[in-house]
């Protein structure tokens, strides 16, 4: 009757600590992984609807309008005549949506 009532008493102990790890990883996925891939995704469709004559902010700071399109590469124009091909990388939704506002 003894080893029946330790052996019922280690069980629910191993269930507990199941229970509470399985909340952990919950937690984690609600307030760190999903919110990231949110953004990803945010991000992801930023670069692909930029078009031109949209104004845009790059990581490295540069202000400047899309003059061109292409696959994965921009142009955009800093000042009257003076325009930079960068990467669609290189363009942060953050710094952008700052600068404009939005």
């Amino acid at each position: 009757m003894l080893t029946f009532l330790l052996l019922q008493a280690d069980t629910s102990a191993i269930m507990g600590q199941v229970f509470l790890f399985g909340a952990i990883i919950l937690i984690m996925y609600f307030f760190m992984i999903r919110p990231q891939q949110q953004k990803q995704k945010e991000t992801k469709n930023f670069l692909e609807a930029v078009k031109k004559g949209d104004p845009v902010v790059t990581i490295g700071g540069l202000h400047g309008k899309v003059h061109s399109v292409e696959a994965d590469t921009l142009t955009i124009e800093l000042d009257r005549g003076l325009k930079v091909t960068i990467e669609k990388t290189a363009v942060s939704l953050d710094y952008t949506k700052r600068a404009t506002g939005k």
